[in-house]
């Protein structure tokens, strides 16, 4: 069969024609199916942005103490000091040997302001161990004047100097435990804390001869038994105090079982303060008086400020002022600049000549 040429040719247009077509609608599929995804792939997420805060805290309010732990022990017989009331002169008072434990308080001295005598008592269940002071000496408010004797257990922890004025008006809330033994239990402060002079206790009057007529010159009675009242003499005159180092000495409840010479625990409360604004010590630069905190702005750059810090339980720390509890603080906080030189105590740089 013959095929014209004219015949050949159309068909070869037909066919390229249809190929031609078949190539647009690819491309155009492929342009479709790449503006259908405008960004990164799923799972690729931006990085933030270089500087940018990522931990933070806001304030919060709580309640706070400040807490300040003492290692002591269980002691038989305890010494502690009574201090002066008021600022003035004391005049003590003749007082005779405990032949019991005393079930009141004992008055043993005065101190004499403004025309007024204001007593010094050893409290129940102690006996007087010294005068710390001479008779008629004029003294401060706080001053230790008596020493007296705990007759029984007490809790004894030695204080160290630094400490000394933390604890010294905060003795109202003193929590004792002993070691592998009973507690947490409240524990009651005696007397002060303060260091002791050695007590002093004056030579009693020598006693008018009580014996018979008959009885041959420079004999004399014999002397009573002793009473087994701690602190008193076999001739029953009270045996003076020790000199003791600061210290805290307190008594448990009790119900308490004690062990003579136990290792014991003692948290003293220092420091309270009710619903008060805090923040992670972590976020904060100082811890006493005045420090630093970097507020967190919505742009998540940091804005410096400086605010006024009060307790602290080494957990938080009180914010008084500087912020309003509403902001953002990042975590850690900032960094205290360098000193300058010159400014710590060392030698300061020449001059440049």
């Amino acid at each position: 069969m013959f095929v014209e040429p004219e015949a050949i040719q159309w068909g070869l247009r037909v066919r390229r024609q249809l190929l031609l077509r078949v190539g647009v609608l690819a491309v155009v599929a492929t342009t479709v199916a790449g503006c259908g995804s405008s960004g990164p792939k799923a799972g690729n997420p931006e990085l933030a942005a270089r500087g940018a805060t990522m931990t933070t805290a806001k304030p919060a309010r709580q309640d706070l103490a400040n807490r300040v732990s003492l290692s002591g022990k269980v002691t038989m017989n305890p010494v502690f000091g009574l201090v002066a009331p008021v600022g003035g002169q004391v005049r003590y008072l003749d007082v005779k040997p405990a032949q019991s434990t005393p079930t009141k308080p004992t008055w043993v001295a005065s101190v004499w302001a403004d025309g007024k005598p204001n007593r010094v008592e050893v409290p129940a269940g102690a006996t007087l161990a010294g005068r710390l002071v001479a008779d008629r000496s004029t003294v401060t408010t706080g001053m230790p004047v008596v020493s007296a004797k705990l007759a029984g257990y007490g809790i004894v922890a030695d204080i160290d100097a630094a400490q000394a004025y933390k604890l010294s008006d905060a003795l109202t809330s003193v929590q004792a435990q002993i070691k592998n033994g009973p507690g947490p239990f409240a524990c009651a402060v005696l007397g002060t804390i303060a260091a002791l002079p050695a007590g002093t206790i004056p030579e009693p009057p020598a006693p008018a001869p009580t014996g018979p007529a008959n009885q041959p010159p420079g004999k004399q009675a014999p002397p009573p038994a002793d009473s087994g009242s701690g602190g008193a003499d076999r001739n029953g005159a009270t045996a003076p105090s020790e000199p003791t180092g600061l210290r805290l000495v307190c008594t448990p409840p009790a119900d308490v079982k004690l062990i003579n010479g136990a290792a014991a625990t003692l948290e003293v409360v220092t420091e309270k303060a009710t619903n008060v604004l805090v923040l992670p010590v972590e976020a904060v630069a100082g811890t006493q008086g005045k420090g630093k905190v970097d507020v967190v702005r919505p742009d998540r750059g940091r804005e410096t400020r400086d605010v006024v810090l009060g307790l602290s339980d080494g957990k938080v720390v009180e914010i008084k002022s500087g912020l309003t509890g509403d902001e953002t603080v990042a975590v850690p906080g900032p960094n205290l600049p360098p000193a300058k030189p010159g400014t710590d105590g060392g030698p300061t740089p020449a001059e440049p000549k």
